[in-house]
């Protein structure tokens, strides 16, 4: 009984299917045999020129939203996802003349900078002639095979209408036909929008190496920042307090003989400027690196934090973990963000902080009961974590509804020992 219900179900879904995907693949086709049907009713042959031309160029304009589609077809249908790989424009500048630049040449306004910008990027991208590609071996693949379901089913109804017993025969032969392959012939389309459609190996290395690049760049601003930082903490708090004490010291050395009591006084101001300028460095050298992370390792520096920070923090963690020193400081430095965004923003009452070693990667996750709401926006803290994890490979997925909880997890591949 299973098996009669879900066949016809499935015939049903396999010739919807087939349908779908020979109308996407259609649209080409029909192009160039309009064109081939205009020059041979216009007869002389310099007149097929352009049907040709306009031919060619209507398969240009409708490369990529059919490659769109066979996409979206394939994703929904199979679950297969085929990143696209287009290349991304350059952002569009306005300088101080007033004239726009695309990264390639100057344009009065901004709508002329970026139509300029998108026609050069649709004739130079390598994507837009696989997509060309894609649309004339498509139809002769895919389309080719899903004809047999619809191109059946119409064999049949002519022949079975047909008074000879010879038509009715092959009306039945093509029904039959339909019908078994109704359920299988959608099925090429997952492998040929695959082979054909997925980023070349060079434009997966291009658009890697243009990602590191944008990666490397924030990373220098970042490094810049925090030197600046640095800089700045140190001139306005421990010089500031150094520059104090070796004043006192001076003056104290000149009261010696004069008035004892008040260079003691100077001493004793002195010495707690000295205590601190000594808590201020520490502070400083814990924001940059803390201690308990050189010398003992993530978790345990995970859970020193988790002892002051005003909000009650449960660590969990699959034993003593050390990995690279660079991804220790980025995983703890996020895990300490994170905390701290539930602290300040969400209202929190307490969090969960559980690290451990999947074995392709380190994993983090923090989880607070606040308000949630959490976005990664452009510019913000969220946003600079994930650029911050990304220099490794690494990933951070957060999961905020409204109203709470927040769940964010931060993933690094990496080798534990």
């Amino acid at each position: 009984m299973t098996i009669a219900t879900s066949w016809p179900a499935r015939a049903a879904r396999g010739f919807w299917r087939a349908c779908v995907v020979l109308a996407v693949s259609a649209p080409v086709p029909v192009v160039w045999g309009a064109a081939v049907a205009l020059a041979v009713w216009w007869g002389s042959p310099w007149a097929a020129i352009a049907p040709v031309v306009l031919a060619c160029l209507g398969t240009v304009a409708l490369s990529r939203p059919v490659s769109e589609v066979f996409r979206a077809l394939v994703a929904r249908w199979t679950g297969t996802v085929v990143a696209p790989g287009y290349r991304e424009p350059a952002p569009v500048t306005r300088m101080s003349t007033g004239y726009w630049w695309n990264g390639t040449k100057y344009a009065r306004t901004e709508k002329e900078a970026r139509e300029d910008q998108e026609l050069r990027l649709r004739f130079t991208d390598p994507a837009t002639w696989r997509d060309v590609r894609f649309t004339v071996i498509a139809p002769l693949t895919a389309g080719l095979v899903a004809a047999v379901v619809p191109g059946g089913v119409v064999a049949a109804v002519l022949g079975l209408l047909q008074p000879s017993a010879a038509a009715r025969s092959a009306g039945a032969l093509a029904l039959l036909v339909a019908v078994a392959a109704a359920p299988h012939a959608w099925r090429p389309v997952e492998a040929v929008t695959v082979r054909f459609l997925r980023p070349t190996r060079s434009m997966e290395l291009s658009d890697r190496v243009a990602e590191l690049t944008a990666q490397r760049a924030d990373t220098t601003v970042a490094q810049a920042a925090e030197i600046r930082r640095i800089e700045r903490d140190l001139h306005d708090g421990a010089q500031a307090r150094l520059v104090a004490l070796g004043m006192s010291l001076a003056t104290a050395e000149k009261l010696l003989e004069t008035d004892p009591e008040q260079a003691r006084t100077l001493l004793r101001q002195a010495r707690a400027g000295a205590a601190g300028s000594l808590s201020e460095l520490r502070e400083l050298v814990r924001g940059i690196s803390p201690p308990v992370l050189t010398e003992r390792g993530l978790v345990d520096a995970v859970r020193a934090f988790a002892l002051d920070s005003p909000l009650p923090v449960t660590v969990e963690a699959a034993g003593p973990l050390r990995v690279d020193p660079p991804i220790e400081s980025a995983v703890y430095f996020g895990i300490t963000e994170l905390v701290t965004n539930a602290v300040k923003h969400a209202r929190a009452a307490a969090a969960r902080v559980r690290v451990a070693h999947d074995g392709t990667g380190l994993v983090a996750e923090v989880e607070d009961d606040g308000d949630g709401g959490a976005l990664v926006r452009a510019g913000g803290g969220l946003a600079g974590l994930r650029d911050r994890l990304a220099v490794f490979d690494g990933t951070l997925e957060i999961d905020s509804p409204t109203g709470g909880p927040t769940r964010a997890r931060m993933m690094v591949p990496c080798e534990s020992w």
